[in-house]
């Protein structure tokens, strides 16, 4: 069974698994703000999961880049794409272990369709005023390498996510085509994916990508959910994460609402659009913010 690394602080508690250096357990004074799952696994919808190096899909499991084409995986059989990157199925190797973080660290190493060698760390730490998680990865080969990344919490844990009340300071959605790739990005006024005030999600089931995130005066976005038991929080610089993936409503076949901070849109790998290309030697960091409300 995967090693699991208990965290504290106050009435702060978490469960960190060795299995995809997952958040499986998060409680604030015995409240759930992320669903859970068995230690021994596996994650369910990728609960809790770390996304790299790259998160959402790449559409068609192929692209080009440096003038090579690469086929990958496509382990969305359904649609046809690769989903979520390389680490959310591995496990990780504790490096540094205190009382309330733990370090982990993976490399990825040169499979088909992604030839190149990444060496990832991530530090998740637990304060009283929740969960930061520092994502880093360096190329550790010998050539330029295409990198996105992203975690995939699902806050709250509720049955009934229409009851939940959402804010999103985003702008801007981006539309998806039957298979769930960019289509088009449109301003969220008039859609019903205009979160920028707080409103009850009902019976609308959102699986949208937005950007155009509003900063707070402290330079972070914060996305909020609100359940009848509380509320819970991802906060996080839009400078370095601009897109935000969410997930979750009545019939979305799951627990809770996902909220994904990403550095890249779907389809980034062949899109280029906010790829993060790191050099030989290179190294990207980063953050973000769990907490309760």
């Amino acid at each position: 069974m995967p090693r699991q690394f208990i965290l504290r602080d106050g009435d702060m508690y978490a469960e960190i698994s060795q299995f995809a250096a997952a958040v499986r357990v998060l409680r604030h004074d015995g409240r759930d703000l992320v669903a859970d799952w068995p230690p021994e696994g596996p994650a369910p919808f990728y609960s809790g999961t770390l996304l790299a190096p790259w998160p959402n899909r790449v559409g068609g499991a192929r692209y080009t880049f440096g003038g090579v084409t690469h086929r990958l995986t496509a382990n969305e059989e359904s649609r046809g794409n690769a989903l979520h990157g390389l680490v959310a199925d591995v496990r990780w190797s504790p490096v540094e272990i205190g009382p309330a973080h733990v370090r982990l660290a993976h490399t990825v190493t040169p499979v088909p369709g992604y030839p190149f060698t990444l060496a990832l760390r991530v530090l998740h730490h637990l304060t009283s005023g929740g969960l930061t998680t520092t994502l880093t990865a360096e190329n550790t080969g010998e050539h330029a390498a295409p990198y996105g990344c992203a975690p995939h919490p699902w806050l709250l844990a509720g049955e009934d996510a229409g009851e939940y009340e959402l804010l999103v300071p985003a702008d801007r959605v981006l539309l998806p085509d039957e298979r769930m790739l960019p289509a088009s990005l449109e301003d969220v006024s008039g859609t019903p994916y205009d979160f920028r005030e707080p409103r009850r999600l009902g019976g609308t089931v959102v699986d949208h990508t937005f950007t155009g995130l509003r900063p707070g005066a402290d330079g972070l976005t914060r996305v909020r959910v609100r359940g009848p038991e509380g509320g819970v929080e991802v906060s996080w610089r839009a400078s370095v994460l601009p897109w935000a993936q969410v997930c979750g409503g009545t019939g979305s076949g799951y627990r809770g609402l996902a909220v994904e901070p990403m550095t890249c849109p779907p389809d980034a790998f062949n899109s280029g659009t906010d790829l993060i290309v790191l050099q030989p030697g290179e190294t990207t960091e980063t953050s973000w913010t769990i907490s309760p409300l």
